[in-house]
């Protein structure tokens, strides 16, 4: 079960943001405002999950997790860049 959750995290990282952020208080533990939560869900959706997972866990923002949220903004960005590549390459 865990790691279906993965999935769908990585799958639909906007739409479980939007679901945290309107029907729990999970996102708003690990930032002070709404803002921030919104424009994170907007541009690095998956990034903004991930911290929220490390402040709300109360784990450290260095070793394996420091690890984990590079590769979340890695993601997020290549998920971003790649369009790009494409329509040029044509």
């Amino acid at each position: 079960m865990p790691c279906l959750l993965v999935i769908l995290v990585v799958a639909f990282p906007r739409v479980v943001g939007l679901v945290l952020l309107f029907f729990t208080d999970y996102l708003s533990h690990a930032y002070n405002n709404l803002l921030l939560p919104l424009v994170g869900l907007i541009f690095l959706p998956l990034t903004t999950l991930a911290y929220a997972w490390m402040i709300n866990s109360h784990l450290p923002a260095q070793g394996v997790n420091l690890l984990i949220l590079i590769l979340a903004v890695v993601i997020d960005l290549g998920g971003l860049g790649g369009g790009e590549y494409h329509r040029r390459r044509l």
